[in-house]
């Protein structure tokens, strides 16, 4: 329904932020996940017709999107990483306001606006000035305002900033279930944002895709290069300047260490089975080549 094919973009001073990138996405949940700086919000922004790419095609439904933006603009639902609003309105006349330039009526605009308080949490709030409302709060009208018009198509770029532990877990849970007949595409650096929800994940790093896969198959990609080691803090350190450490607990026996390499880190270093966290820190450092995936 959405695809990117051998998207590329360039900003003025030579920085290019998507390399070549191709991705196809049909009904579903894709979590893209990469360090800030990877090129995740101006992919997203590409994918939602904001961004012109500097070359390469967008395609929804086999039909251009960058020559005509409007079928795809039409049955969208975004949420971008600097969302912003009127301080001065409500929640509910935000949310009207922006019904109406969808082109919603006002009658079906006025139970979707009461049906997306509910979900994000914020109906006895909804006659309070958005300039009093705290990060999250703003946050969950974002996620609200993204939903309004039904979307077959819902992009949301770190959506989760600034949520809660329980709201965070409540908007995976909503992504997921939208997800059933919809595109989502999910953008973080937050790992368990995506380990929780995505059953497709890309992983991107200096524009490029490293790889792409459901989660069982990016565990079984490092599976053999993720160790347990307890060292001694003279030790640990030599370690971590060594390796990439994805966790590191200090105990009354040593330091506990967490290590992505291709060989036993150190003495009594025990092999472990990976999770997402190690998948994502081991496709960052993995040597020229190892990270190369498959792109759908």
């Amino acid at each position: 329904m959405l695809e990117l094919i051998d998207v590329t973009k360039d900003y003025r001073g030579g920085k290019r932020a998507v390399d070549g990138l191709t991705l196809r996405l049909g009904a579903g949940l894709l979590g893209l996940l990469g360090p800030n700086g990877a090129g995740k919000s101006s992919l997203m922004r590409i994918a939602a017709t904001v961004t012109r790419p500097t070359s390469g095609r967008v395609l929804f439904e086999g039909a251009d999107a960058v020559a005509d933006p409007g079928p795809l603009r039409r049955n969208l639902g975004y949420l971008p990483q600097d969302f912003g609003v009127y301080p001065n309105l409500t929640a509910r006349e935000f949310l009207a306001y922006l019904a109406a330039a969808k082109g919603l009526s006002r009658r079906s605009a006025r139970a979707r606006i009461d049906e997306l308080l509910e979900t994000v949490g914020l109906t006895g709030a909804a006659k309070r000035a958005l300039g009093g409302y705290s990060g999250g709060m703003l946050r969950r009208v974002g996620i609200a305002q993204a939903l309004l018009a039904d979307p077959k198509v819902i992009i949301v770029d770190e959506p989760t900033a600034g949520l809660d532990p329980q709201e965070r877990a409540r908007f995976r849970a909503l992504l997921a279930d939208l997800a059933a007949d919809r595109v989502v595409m999910l953008s973080t650096h937050i790992v368990s944002d995506i380990e929780s929800a995505a059953s497709d994940i890309a992983i991107v790093a200096g524009g490029r895709l490293l790889r792409r896969g459901a989660p069982g198959e990016l565990l079984a990609s490092q599976r053999g290069r993720v160790w347990d080691l307890l060292a001694a803090p003279a030790q640990a350190d030599a370690v971590r300047a060594r390796h990439p450490v994805a966790r590191m607990t200090r105990t009354a026996d040593g330091v506990r260490l967490r290590v992505v390499a291709d060989a036993p880190p150190g003495p009594g270093a025990a092999p472990a089975e990976p999770d997402l966290e190690d998948v994502y820190l081991g496709l960052l450092h993995a040597p020229a080549g190892f990270a190369a995936g498959g792109v759908r």
